[in-house]
């Protein structure tokens, strides 16, 4: 199982405490902690991850992923620093307004719905980046809709959007996780790869994993990082791939 670690709430701590976080060592102490790849989102206004941070991580992490909008002013930030994997996903202008799935930064992108409104064309940017050989995966929503929209689109994987999964009242929350299994089952049968993403913690994580073994990986942040102020990155890291392992 690839573990990879959003390292978002870094930057934001670092912009809202005005305190000195080096994100590098961050990214050090996560890889010496077994995870597969470091992650970090960007977005139009390069705050308050900058150019600087994308390309000071690349060369710090082995591993290094690259979370931003469909954006085509954002494809050179990806160019120059060549991340292993881009993931697209909503900025906070983009999505259906007052869904949960979709629409704010960093959640999924809208695919697959009714007139696909509020999705931006991705070949823009998705063209530019396959033509330097950077993988591209899309974050999306569970549903099989999005995962033929992402196949049609030619994205090499979809990792589907868990944050408005997580915190439903158990019925609903079980009718999610049903759908969440049937998407997976239809990125597998198009033979993408596929990960889970958002809102995942120690206790909720194996539920999602529980009904969906095709899964390959899974992306953690938050979470983590308030674990680690009580036991350490390293740590808290390490029980998370125990955890999933």
């Amino acid at each position: 199982m690839r573990l990879v670690f959003e390292l978002d709430a870094l930057p934001a701590l670092r912009q809202a405490a005005g305190a000195e976080i080096d994100i590098c060592a961050a990214a050090t102490i996560a890889e010496l902690a077994g995870v597969s790849a470091v992650r970090i989102g960007i977005d139009d206004t390069l705050k308050p991850v900058t150019e600087v941070d994308v390309s000071e991580l690349r060369r710090a992490a082995r591993g290094f992923e690259l979370r931003m909008p469909v954006h085509p002013g954002l494809v050179k930030v990806a160019l120059e620093a060549r991340p292993d994997r881009v993931l697209l996903a909503a900025s906070g202008r983009e999505g259906l307004e007052g869904a949960s799935m979709v629409g704010r930064a960093g959640r999924a992108l809208n695919l697959g719905s009714a007139g696909g409104k509020g999705a931006p064309p991705l070949a823009p940017v998705m063209r530019p980046l396959a033509e330097a050989g950077i993988e591209t995966w899309l974050r999306i929503a569970p549903r099989i809709e999005a995962v033929k929209a992402a196949h049609r689109e030619g994205a090499a994987g979809v990792e589907f959007f868990t944050g408005g999964i997580v915190d439903l009242p158990r019925a609903e929350r079980e009718t999610e996780l049903e759908a969440l299994r049937e998407a997976v089952r239809m990125a597998s049968k198009q033979r993408m790869s596929i990960g889970i993403g958002g809102g995942l913690g120690y206790r909720s994580v194996l539920e999602v994993l529980e009904g969906a073994p095709a899964i390959g990986g899974i992306a953690v942040g938050r979470e983590v990082v308030s674990r680690a102020i009580l036991v350490g990155l390293d740590r808290a890291l390490r029980d998370m791939k125990q955890l999933v392992a």
